[in-house]
């Protein structure tokens, strides 16, 4: 995760701690809401993938959004990240996944989730 973490310093202007719980936030919901098989897969091509979903803060699932994309952006909103960082480290995360996994694999957990199309 270190590559993506570094791309998300440089590219959005946050700092490590918070690029590297952003990400463990968005493998987390993507484990969540996404089609599992495929997840895994993801996963399986991303190193350090399983310790930055460790690190990040947990998912109570809980609240006003209780789930879902919003839930996620709350989440990452709730480590620092403004709005915009918010888009633009979910943008940078999965244009990452797809180097990594391919577009296929990618492209059917995006479709599989809603809402998160428009944020990528």
């Amino acid at each position: 995760m270190d590559e993506l973490t570094g791309r998300l310093v440089a590219n959005v202007g946050i700092d490590q701690a918070t690029a590297r719980k952003a990400v463990g936030i968005i493998l987390q919901f993507l484990l969540k809401e996404g089609p599992a098989e495929k997840v895994q897969d993801l996963l399986a091509k991303l190193p350090g993938a399983q310790d930055a979903i460790a690190a990040a803060p947990s998912d109570e699932g809980t609240g006003m959004f209780g789930g879902g994309v919003l839930a996620a952006g709350t989440r990452m909103m709730s480590v620092g990240l403004s709005m915009g960082q918010v888009q633009a480290v979910t943008r940078e995360t999965i244009a990452f996944a797809r180097e990594k996994a391919g577009e296929d694999t990618v492209g059917e957990i995006v479709g599989a989730i809603p809402g998160l199309a428009q944020f990528v």
